[in-house]
């Protein structure tokens, strides 16, 4: 099975790849993990897009990257997610190479993530440091961190 990285920003998508995006981030932020809020928070807007697709169209994992100033002083990476039937292959490590790969070629000079508090140890193995006191969100421990490049 061959897979291809995606990579657009808001008014670029077709609707299907949108309705995509957010079914799949719904079933895991919402539905998987308990945890009702409001999904479409007005930033996807200001986003570029990144996913991998296998050749069956099917997403794999995805994330959103925004510019400085929407969720951060820093650019930042959100809505990270390995689609369910695809964990267990490293696509969440391709996903943040990836996703970092893209905001180095977009000029970006730090990063700043908010991390599901027991992931800090995989976005440290990128070089990201915690730079906040643990938070909880929506009920689910978080911690900030930032990777400058």
């Amino acid at each position: 099975m061959t897979a291809i990285w995606k990579l657009k920003k808001f008014n670029q998508l077709t609707t299907d790849e949108m309705y995509q995006l957010l079914s799949l981030r719904t079933a895991v932020f919402v539905v998987e993990q308990n945890c009702p809020y409001q999904e479409l928070d007005g930033k996807d807007q200001e986003a570029q897009h990144l996913w991998l697709e296998n050749d069956k169209g099917e997403l794999m994992a995805l994330c959103r990257l925004l510019p400085q100033g929407i969720s951060f002083n820093e650019a930042s990476i959100g809505r990270v997610l390995v689609n369910p039937e695809f964990r267990g292959q490293n696509l969440g490590r391709g996903l943040i190479d990836k996703a970092l790969e893209v905001l180095k070629e977009n000029g970006e000079a730090a990063v700043t993530i908010e991390a599901q508090y027991y992931l800090r140890d995989f976005y440290a193995s990128f070089g990201f440091v915690e730079n906040s006191e643990p938070f909880y969100e929506d009920d689910i421990k978080h911690v900030n961190m930032i990777l400058n490049f």
